[in-house]
């Protein structure tokens, strides 16, 4: 019996994914896919049930089901991934691609593979990326034009050492708190701003309450799909077979889904009377330079990964 999932008297074995999104969300729709997948692959022997929302916990909790086994599967930001994986920390670097096939390349390559597998010491093992677009700032009062408009505000930032670093470096006060939390944070103005993809800014109906969204796209920091190894090594060869072929193709799907929700988010947001602007990059580029000294001081071992990163594709 796999600690985290339900064997059925007729052998079925049922494994729990848990993730922070809504349902319409297109992470939510790329997990159903998943499961379709690997029960049709398998034969009806494998079903992944999908608990969405926030339902088994935070990001950060249902890691922490992963690793005893009570979780059999899950999504969360790459971001969430730094405690339990130092390397993957590359990834939160402002302004680390150049462009979405120096993305591709890299997350598709041995350095993604590489990044999948780092978190396995620590019972995550990374079965795929799924793409979370780029990250922007969006706030309640105050358009974000440059650097220094987000000077004395208050910035939701993940529980993540290099998002503080980015949100410190540009001048402005990082405040973690958890996604299921923002909205109320928001309203009740515990924090002034936030960051996020278009998608996500829309399905969690911030936009109600931040009517400025600007698209800087600081970061494109990955989802990443896991599963606890506790229930990996249970499973036979031919099972994680399909159960990583199920998870490559709703990465595709995934993507797909994406590239169409960002298109459709912006222009509901729009709708809704938020204020689009494309600032500049270039002074937010000069503010996080010192970053990446800063976290390479602290984080040597982060130096060669990040080198092999800028050289990817040239």
């Amino acid at each position: 019996m796999l600690a985290s999932s339900c064997q059925l008297n007729t052998g079925v074995k049922v494994i729990k994914m848990g993730h922070a999104q809504v349902v319409s969300h297109p992470v939510h729709q790329a997990m159903i896919f998943l499961g379709e997948r690997l029960e049709e692959k398998s034969g009806g022997k494998l079903i992944v049930k999908v608990y969405p929302n926030q339902q088994l916990g935070t990001e950060r909790e249902l890691l922490e089901l992963l690793q005893i086994g009570s979780l059999g599967m899950t999504k969360v930001s790459a971001a969430s991934l730094e405690n339990f994986s130092p390397e993957i920390s590359v990834l939160g670097f402002p302004f680390l691609f150049r462009d979405d096939d120096h993305i591709a390349q890299v997350l598709g390559g041995e350095i993604g593979k590489e990044l999948l597998m780092s978190s396995e010491k620590y019972r995550l093992r990374g079965l795929c990326f799924y793409d979370a677009g780029k990250r922007s700032f969006y706030s309640k009062t105050q358009p974000i034009h440059s650097p220094q408009d987000l000077a004395g505000q208050k910035i939701r930032v993940q529980e993540s050492k290099m998002a503080i670093a980015m949100i410190k470096g540009m001048g402005g006060s990082p405040t973690p708190v958890a996604y299921g939390e923002l909205y109320t944070a928001l309203q009740q103005g515990i924090v002034d701003a936030a960051e996020n993809n278009p998608p996500s800014f829309y399905n969690s109906r911030h936009y109600e309450v931040c009517k400025f969204y600007a698209l800087d796209e600081h970061t494109a920091i990955p989802d990443v799909v896991l599963v606890s190894t506790i229930v990996w090594e249970q499973l036979s060869p031919q099972e994680k077979q399909w159960l990583q072929e199920a998870a490559d193709e709703s990465a595709v799907y995934q993507a797909e889904l994406w590239k169409k929700a960002v298109e459709e988010s912006l222009t509901e947001v729009e709708k809704a009377g938020v204020k689009i602007s494309y600032p500049s990059k270039e002074p937010f580029i000069k503010e996080t330079k010192a970053i990446y000294d800063q976290i390479l001081t602290e984080q040597p071992h982060l130096r060669r990964l990040l080198q092999r990163i800028q050289n990817t594709g040239l």
